[in-house]
C-alpha cells in the first residue's frame, strides 16, 4: 500500500501549527521565523498580563496572538514568497498600542470634561504674580487655644504700634472670638488671618480700622481649623494675625515673586555647583573607563571594566530617584537635591568623556609612546591638549540640564524652584504656578543661548 507522500511544503505547515515561526525558519527564511515567533510570543504575554492585570482573565485581545499564528500558517502554506513580517507587526502593534490606551485609562473627553474649571485655572495662570503696588504694612497678632483646656494663652499681645486683644483666651468649635485691634492706619482695611499649628491659614476675614486706628471683629471659629489636627480634641495654640497695608508709590516684589528669586537662586547654585563637583570627579573616571587608554594590560583592562559597569549602573538610575533616597537621608532642601544632581552628572559626565577620549587621533599616543613615556606622560601631551575643548563644552551642556533636572528635583523636597512650586500646585495657587513656570522657562531659554554660543566657540 502507498502511503501518502509528505513534502517540505507541508513540513512546513506542520511545524508552523506547533510553533509559530518554526515554518519558516525550516523554509531558511531565518528572520522572517524569528520575528513572527517573538511578535506571537511576546503578544501572547501581553494578553495574559493584561488578563490578570484586569482581573477579567483572558480577554478579547487573544485574537491578537491567534491571528498572528494563523497568518505565520498561511503564509508557509499559501504566501511564502509574500513578507511574512509586515501583518504580524501591525497586528503586534494595534494589541500594543490597545492594551497601552486601556492600561493608562486613555480618555481625550476628559481632557474636556471640566472645561469651566480648566479655563479658570489657565486664567489664572496667565495673571502673573511677580511684582505688587509698594506698601507699607502694619501688622499684629495674638494667641488663642482651640479647643479649651484650663490654662489658655495670654489674649493680648504687642508689636510695635499695634495691639491685638483677643477677648476669650480659648474657643471650641461654633464659638464666637472677638478681637480688637488698636495702633492702625484709620478708616482703612484691616485683613484677620487665622493660622493653625503648622502654619497653614483656616480662616480669613476684614474690617475697617476706626477713625481712632481701632478695629474689632467677632469672628466664628469654623471646624476647619482643626482640618490639620490628628486629634481635634486636644488643646493646641493657635495663631491670629492682622494685617493692615497702604501703598506708597512704585513697586515690589510681591511676596509669590520673592519666593520665584528665591527658588531660582537655589536651583541655579545647586545645579552649577553639582556641575563643577560632578565633572571633577568625572574626569578621572573618564580616563580610566576610556577602552584606548586602558586595555593595554591585564590590570588596565579589569579597571576599565569595573569603572565602565559602575558608571552605566549610576547613570541608569534616574536623578529624581537619587534625591528621594537623600531627602530621607539627609533631610528636605537643596543639599540632597545638590548631591543627587552631583551622583547622576559624574556618572553622565564620565561616560560622555571616555567616548571623546576614545575618539581621538591615535597619532600623538602612538608617538609619546614611542619615546618611552609613561601612561601619565601620554595623557599629559598627547591626550589632555585633544579632549578639553569637548570636555569644556560637554560640562556647560551639562549644567544645562542640571537646571532643568533640578526644577523636577525639588518636586521630591530637594529645593529650588520646584519645591515651591510643587506647594503651589497643592494650594492651587495657579497663579504663583504661571509665574514659576514664566521665570523657569526665561532662565532656560537665557542658559541655552548662552550655552549653545560658548559651545560654538570651543568645538
Amino acid at each position: 500500500m502507498n502511503q501518502p507522500k509528505i513534502t517540505p511544503k507541508w513540513l512546513s505547515v506542520v511545524f508552523s501549527v506547533i510553533l509559530p515561526g518554526l515554518g519558516q525558519i525550516f523554509q531558511r527564511r531565518f528572520r522572517a521565523g524569528i520575528y513572527i515567533l517573538i511578535a506571537f510570543a511576546t503578544s501572547a504575554a501581553i494578553v495574559i498580563w493584561y488578563g490578570n492585570f484586569s482581573g477579567g482573565g483572558i480577554t478579547s485581545w487573544l485574537v491578537i496572538p491567534v491571528l498572528i499564528w494563523l497568518w505565520n500558517i498561511f503564509n508557509v502554506a499559501f504566501f511564502p514568497k509574500v513578507s511574512s513580517v509586515i501583518i504580524p507587526l501591525v497586528l503586534w502593534l494595534i494589541l500594543a498600542y490597545g492594551v497601552g490606551g486601556q492600561v493608562t485609562e486613555f480618555d481625550i473627553p476628559a481632557l474636556f470634561a471640566n472645561a469651566g474649571r480648566s479655563q479658570t485655572m489657565i486664567n489664572e495662570m496667565f495673571n502673573l504674580d511677580f511684582t505688587q503696588p509698594r506698601t507699607e504694612k502694619r501688622t499684629g497678632f495674638s494667641t488663642i487655644e482651640s479647643p479649651c483646656s484650663s490654662e489658655p494663652p495670654a489674649p493680648r499681645r504687642t508689636t510695635g504700634d499695634v495691639e491685638v486683644t483677643i477677648v476669650q483666651p480659648c474657643s471650641n468649635v461654633g464659638g464666637v472670638i472677638t478681637i480688637i485691634g488698636t495702633g492702625f492706619w484709620p478708616n482703612q482695611a484691616v485683613e484677620f488671618a487665622w493660622k493653625n499649628p503648622i502654619g497653614g491659614q483656616a480662616m480669613n476675614a476684614s474690617a475697617t480700622a476706626d477713625a481712632t486706628g481701632k478695629v474689632e471683629l467677632n469672628w466664628q471659629v469654623l471646624p476647619i481649623v482643626h482640618s490639620t489636627a490628628p486629634d481635634p480634641s486636644v488643646p493646641q495654640i493657635h495663631r491670629i494675625e492682622l494685617i493692615q497695608q497702604r501703598p506708597i508709590g512704585g513697586i515690589e516684589l510681591s511676596a509669590t515673586g520673592g519666593y520665584i528669586l528665591q527658588g531660582m537662586s537655589e536651583t541655579l547654585g545647586l545645579a552649577f555647583l553639582s556641575t563643577i563637583v560632578g565633572a571633577l570627579l568625572a574626569i578621572p573616571l573618564g580616563f580610566l573607563a576610556a577602552r584606548n587608554l586602558m586595555t593595554g594590560s591585564p590590570f588596565g583592562t579589569v579597571v576599565y571594566l569595573v569603572v565602565r559597569t559602575l558608571l552605566n549602573i549610576t547613570r541608569s538610575i534616574e536623578a529624581l530617584i537619587l534625591a528621594i533616597i537623600f531627602v530621607i537621608i539627609v533631610g528636605l532642601g537643596p543639599f540632597p537635591g545638590m548631591i543627587a544632581l552631583t551622583v547622576h552628572t559624574t556618572a553622565a559626565l564620565g561616560k560622555l568623556y571616555s567616548e571623546v577620549i576614545e575618539g581621538i587621533d591615535p597619532g600623538p599616543i602612538e608617538a609619546i609612546r614611542a619615546t618611552g613615556a609613561n601612561w601619565i606622560q601620554m595623557v599629559r601631551y598627547s591626550v589632555i591638549p585633544q579632549v578639553v575643548p569637548s570636555f569644556t563644552a560637554l560640562t556647560i551642556y551639562r549644567w544645562d540640564i542640571n537646571v532643568r533636572s533640578s526644577t523636577i528635583i525639588g518636586f521630591v523636597g530637594g529645593g529650588g524652584i520646584g519645591f515651591f512650586l510643587w506647594q503651589w500646585i497643592i494650594l492651587q495657587d495657579f497663579r504663583a504656578v504661571g509665574s514659576s513656570f514664566v521665570a523657569i522657562a526665561v532662565v532656560v531659554i537665557i542658559l541655552d543661548f548662552v550655552s549653545a554660543r560658548i559651545r560654538e566657540r570651543l568645538v
